[in-house]
Protein backbone atom coordinates (compact mmCIF):
# COMPACT_ATOMS: atom_id res chain seq x y z
CA UNK A 1 0.00 0.00 0.00
CA UNK A 2 1.17 3.51 -0.82
CA UNK A 3 2.35 5.36 2.30
CA UNK A 4 0.79 8.84 2.44
CA UNK A 5 2.53 11.53 4.49
CA UNK A 6 0.90 14.87 5.24
CA UNK A 7 3.75 17.38 5.28
CA UNK A 8 2.98 19.96 7.95
CA UNK A 9 6.47 21.42 7.68
CA UNK A 10 6.30 24.95 9.04
CA UNK A 11 2.65 25.53 8.11
CA UNK A 12 1.85 25.49 11.83
CA UNK A 13 3.27 29.05 11.92
CA UNK A 14 4.89 28.39 15.29
CA UNK A 15 1.55 27.62 16.96
CA UNK A 16 1.19 24.20 18.60
CA UNK A 17 -2.61 24.43 18.46
CA UNK A 18 -2.46 24.85 14.68
CA UNK A 19 -0.10 21.86 14.57
CA UNK A 20 -2.65 19.78 16.48
CA UNK A 21 -5.41 20.80 14.08
CA UNK A 22 -3.23 19.76 11.13
CA UNK A 23 -2.49 16.41 12.78
CA UNK A 24 -6.24 15.95 13.31
CA UNK A 25 -6.87 16.83 9.67
CA UNK A 26 -4.29 14.31 8.43
CA UNK A 27 -5.74 11.56 10.62
CA UNK A 28 -9.33 12.30 9.61
CA UNK A 29 -8.37 12.21 5.93
CA UNK A 30 -6.68 8.80 6.28
CA UNK A 31 -3.00 9.73 6.03
CA UNK A 32 -0.42 7.32 7.43
CA UNK A 33 1.92 9.93 8.89
CA UNK A 34 2.60 13.61 9.40
CA UNK A 35 5.97 15.30 8.94
CA UNK A 36 7.61 18.40 10.38
CA UNK A 37 10.88 20.28 9.78
CA UNK A 38 13.57 20.94 12.40
CA UNK A 39 16.35 23.51 12.17
CA UNK A 40 19.01 24.97 14.44
CA UNK A 41 18.48 28.46 13.10
CA UNK A 42 21.90 29.91 13.94
CA UNK A 43 23.63 26.99 12.18
CA UNK A 44 21.43 26.66 9.11
CA UNK A 45 21.54 30.36 8.24
CA UNK A 46 24.39 32.86 8.29
CA UNK A 47 24.29 35.94 10.52
CA UNK A 48 24.07 38.11 7.41
CA UNK A 49 21.03 36.19 6.17
CA UNK A 50 19.33 36.36 9.56
CA UNK A 51 19.93 40.09 9.90
CA UNK A 52 18.12 40.88 6.65
CA UNK A 53 15.11 43.15 7.16
CA UNK A 54 11.90 41.15 6.80
CA UNK A 55 8.51 42.07 8.20
CA UNK A 56 6.60 39.15 9.70
CA UNK A 57 4.17 38.46 12.53
CA UNK A 58 7.21 37.86 14.76
CA UNK A 59 9.28 40.97 14.11
CA UNK A 60 11.33 42.98 11.63
CA UNK A 61 14.19 40.63 10.63
CA UNK A 62 14.62 37.29 8.94
CA UNK A 63 15.90 35.97 12.31
CA UNK A 64 12.64 36.95 14.00
CA UNK A 65 10.65 35.11 11.34
CA UNK A 66 12.78 31.95 11.41
CA UNK A 67 12.79 31.77 15.19
CA UNK A 68 9.05 32.38 15.31
CA UNK A 69 8.38 29.41 13.04
CA UNK A 70 10.67 26.99 14.89
CA UNK A 71 9.40 24.40 17.34
CA UNK A 72 11.64 23.26 20.20
CA UNK A 73 11.60 20.43 22.74
CA UNK A 74 8.44 21.59 24.51
CA UNK A 75 6.45 21.57 21.28
CA UNK A 76 7.92 18.30 19.98
CA UNK A 77 7.12 16.58 23.28
CA UNK A 78 3.51 17.65 22.76
CA UNK A 79 3.57 16.50 19.11
CA UNK A 80 4.98 13.13 20.12
CA UNK A 81 2.28 12.58 22.75
CA UNK A 82 -0.50 13.90 20.55
CA UNK A 83 0.39 11.68 17.59
CA UNK A 84 0.48 8.64 19.88
CA UNK A 85 -2.95 9.60 21.21
CA UNK A 86 -4.31 10.01 17.67
CA UNK A 87 -2.55 6.84 16.46
CA UNK A 88 -0.73 8.45 13.57
CA UNK A 89 3.00 8.25 12.85
CA UNK A 90 5.17 11.35 12.77
CA UNK A 91 8.67 12.09 11.59
CA UNK A 92 10.76 15.08 10.70
CA UNK A 93 13.31 16.36 8.20
CA UNK A 94 16.33 17.78 10.03
CA UNK A 95 18.31 20.55 8.35
CA UNK A 96 21.49 20.19 10.42
CA UNK A 97 23.28 17.57 12.50
CA UNK A 98 22.23 19.02 15.86
CA UNK A 99 18.59 18.78 14.82
CA UNK A 100 19.06 15.19 13.68
CA UNK A 101 20.62 14.28 17.02
CA UNK A 102 17.75 16.02 18.80
CA UNK A 103 15.18 13.90 16.94
CA UNK A 104 16.79 10.72 18.30
CA UNK A 105 15.00 11.49 21.57
CA UNK A 106 11.72 10.33 20.03
CA UNK A 107 12.69 6.96 18.52
CA UNK A 108 10.88 7.77 15.27
CA UNK A 109 10.27 5.08 12.68
CA UNK A 110 11.46 7.15 9.71
CA UNK A 111 14.10 9.72 8.83
CA UNK A 112 13.83 12.23 6.02
CA UNK A 113 16.51 13.93 3.93
CA UNK A 114 15.34 17.25 2.51
CA UNK A 115 16.50 18.08 -1.01
CA UNK A 116 18.57 20.93 0.45
CA UNK A 117 20.60 18.40 2.46
CA UNK A 118 21.21 15.85 -0.31
CA UNK A 119 24.78 17.02 -0.97
CA UNK A 120 25.81 17.41 2.69
CA UNK A 121 27.94 14.29 2.97
CA UNK A 122 28.69 14.58 6.69
CA UNK A 123 25.00 15.00 7.46
CA UNK A 124 24.01 12.04 5.29
CA UNK A 125 26.48 9.81 7.12
CA UNK A 126 25.03 10.79 10.50
CA UNK A 127 21.52 9.92 9.33
CA UNK A 128 22.56 6.69 7.62
CA UNK A 129 24.34 5.55 10.79
CA UNK A 130 20.92 5.27 12.45
CA UNK A 131 19.86 2.60 9.91
CA UNK A 132 16.25 3.76 9.98
CA UNK A 133 14.12 3.71 6.85
CA UNK A 134 14.91 7.06 5.25
CA UNK A 135 13.03 9.05 2.63
CA UNK A 136 15.49 10.97 0.45
CA UNK A 137 14.16 13.90 -1.59
CA UNK A 138 15.99 14.51 -4.85
CA UNK A 139 14.91 18.02 -5.87
CA UNK A 140 17.41 20.40 -7.50
CA UNK A 141 19.86 17.49 -7.85
CA UNK A 142 21.68 15.73 -10.67
CA UNK A 143 21.59 11.97 -11.08
CA UNK A 144 25.26 11.92 -10.04
CA UNK A 145 24.47 13.72 -6.77
CA UNK A 146 21.66 11.27 -6.08
CA UNK A 147 24.06 8.42 -6.81
CA UNK A 148 26.54 9.76 -4.23
CA UNK A 149 23.81 9.88 -1.58
CA UNK A 150 22.58 6.40 -2.43
CA UNK A 151 26.10 5.02 -2.07
CA UNK A 152 26.35 6.38 1.48
CA UNK A 153 23.11 4.72 2.55
CA UNK A 154 23.92 1.49 0.74
CA UNK A 155 27.41 1.29 2.23
CA UNK A 156 25.96 1.72 5.73
CA UNK A 157 23.15 -0.81 5.11
CA UNK A 158 20.54 1.84 5.82
CA UNK A 159 17.19 1.21 4.08
CA UNK A 160 15.99 4.14 1.98
CA UNK A 161 13.45 5.35 -0.52
CA UNK A 162 14.12 8.07 -3.07
CA UNK A 163 11.50 10.77 -3.58
CA UNK A 164 11.18 12.40 -6.97
CA UNK A 165 10.38 16.08 -6.46
CA UNK A 166 10.79 19.60 -7.74
CA UNK A 167 11.96 22.12 -5.13
CA UNK A 168 10.00 25.16 -6.28
CA UNK A 169 6.97 26.37 -4.27
CA UNK A 170 4.59 26.13 -6.01
CA UNK A 171 5.89 23.87 -8.76
CA UNK A 172 4.99 24.54 -12.39
CA UNK A 173 3.01 21.63 -13.82
CA UNK A 174 5.29 21.38 -16.85
CA UNK A 175 8.24 20.79 -14.50
CA UNK A 176 6.72 17.76 -12.74
CA UNK A 177 8.67 15.40 -15.04
CA UNK A 178 7.06 12.30 -13.54
CA UNK A 179 8.91 10.03 -15.95
CA UNK A 180 11.85 10.49 -13.58
CA UNK A 181 10.12 7.97 -11.31
CA UNK A 182 10.89 5.27 -13.87
CA UNK A 183 14.39 6.72 -14.42
CA UNK A 184 15.18 6.45 -10.69
CA UNK A 185 13.63 2.97 -10.46
CA UNK A 186 15.73 1.72 -13.34
CA UNK A 187 18.93 3.33 -12.08
CA UNK A 188 18.76 2.49 -8.38
CA UNK A 189 16.42 -0.54 -8.11
CA UNK A 190 14.69 0.79 -4.99
CA UNK A 191 11.34 2.18 -3.91
CA UNK A 192 10.58 5.58 -5.44
CA UNK A 193 8.07 7.99 -3.95
CA UNK A 194 6.87 11.45 -4.91
CA UNK A 195 6.91 14.68 -2.89
CA UNK A 196 4.53 17.24 -4.37
CA UNK A 197 4.77 21.03 -4.22
CA UNK A 198 2.16 21.85 -6.86
CA UNK A 199 -0.33 24.58 -6.04
CA UNK A 200 -3.63 22.72 -5.99
CA UNK A 201 -4.20 19.84 -8.38
CA UNK A 202 -3.68 16.39 -6.89
CA UNK A 203 -3.71 14.79 -10.35
CA UNK A 204 0.09 14.75 -10.33
CA UNK A 205 0.17 12.64 -7.17
CA UNK A 206 -2.36 10.22 -8.67
CA UNK A 207 -0.29 9.96 -11.84
CA UNK A 208 2.83 9.36 -9.74
CA UNK A 209 1.17 6.39 -8.03
CA UNK A 210 0.10 4.99 -11.41
CA UNK A 211 3.73 5.24 -12.51
CA UNK A 212 4.84 3.19 -9.52
CA UNK A 213 5.38 5.66 -6.67
CA UNK A 214 5.42 3.78 -3.37
CA UNK A 215 4.86 6.83 -1.18
CA UNK A 216 3.33 10.29 -1.50
CA UNK A 217 4.31 13.32 0.55
CA UNK A 218 2.08 16.36 0.22
CA UNK A 219 2.07 19.69 2.08
CA UNK A 220 -1.14 20.47 3.95
CA UNK A 221 -2.66 23.62 5.43
CA UNK A 222 -5.76 24.72 7.28
CA UNK A 223 -6.15 27.64 4.86
CA UNK A 224 -4.02 28.46 1.81
CA UNK A 225 -4.43 32.18 2.52
CA UNK A 226 -2.56 31.90 5.84
CA UNK A 227 0.84 33.53 6.30
CA UNK A 228 3.76 31.47 5.02
CA UNK A 229 5.80 30.63 1.94
CA UNK A 230 4.55 27.01 1.77
CA UNK A 231 0.82 27.63 2.26
CA UNK A 232 0.00 28.23 -1.42
CA UNK A 233 1.62 24.91 -2.41
CA UNK A 234 -0.44 22.97 0.14
CA UNK A 235 -3.74 21.08 0.18
CA UNK A 236 -6.64 22.08 2.37
CA UNK A 237 -8.83 19.40 3.96
CA UNK A 238 -11.18 18.83 1.02
CA UNK A 239 -8.29 18.36 -1.38
CA UNK A 240 -6.45 16.04 1.00
CA UNK A 241 -9.58 13.91 1.47
CA UNK A 242 -9.91 13.47 -2.29
CA UNK A 243 -6.21 12.71 -2.68
CA UNK A 244 -6.19 9.97 -0.04
CA UNK A 245 -9.50 8.51 -1.27
CA UNK A 246 -8.35 8.27 -4.87
CA UNK A 247 -4.91 6.84 -4.04
CA UNK A 248 -6.58 4.12 -1.97
CA UNK A 249 -8.98 3.42 -4.84
CA UNK A 250 -6.05 3.05 -7.22
CA UNK A 251 -4.85 0.03 -5.24
CA UNK A 252 -8.13 -1.65 -6.22
CA UNK A 253 -8.42 -0.23 -9.74
CA UNK A 254 -4.93 -1.23 -10.87
CA UNK A 255 -5.45 -4.86 -9.84
CA UNK A 256 -2.88 -7.64 -10.15
CA UNK A 257 -2.38 -7.71 -13.92
CA UNK A 258 -3.71 -11.28 -14.36
CA UNK A 259 -6.12 -11.56 -17.31
CA UNK A 260 -9.20 -13.49 -16.21
CA UNK A 261 -12.94 -13.86 -16.74
CA UNK A 262 -14.68 -12.39 -13.70
CA UNK A 263 -17.67 -14.14 -12.19
CA UNK A 264 -19.68 -11.00 -12.90
CA UNK A 265 -18.89 -11.39 -16.62
CA UNK A 266 -20.16 -14.97 -16.96
CA UNK A 267 -23.89 -14.11 -17.32
CA UNK A 268 -22.99 -11.44 -19.89
CA UNK A 269 -20.74 -13.88 -21.74
CA UNK A 270 -23.52 -16.51 -21.88
CA UNK A 271 -25.89 -13.90 -23.25
CA UNK A 272 -23.63 -12.41 -25.91
CA UNK A 273 -21.64 -15.44 -27.10
CA UNK A 274 -22.65 -18.73 -28.61
CA UNK A 275 -21.68 -21.05 -25.78
CA UNK A 276 -22.79 -24.66 -25.56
Amino acid sequence: MVLITAEIGINHNGDIEIAKKLIDMAKQCGCDAVKFQKRTIEKVYSKEALDVIRDSPWGKTNRDQKMGLEFNKKEYDIINSYCKEKEIKWYCSAWDIDSQLFLRNYNLEYNKIASAMLTDIEFLKVVADERKYTFISTGMSTIEQVEDAVKIFSDKNCPFELLHTNSTYPMKLEEANLKCIETLQTKFHCNIGYSGHESSSYLICIAAVMLGATSIERHITLDRSMYGSDQSASLEKAGLERLVRDIRRLNIILGDGVKRIWDSEIPVMKKLRNID
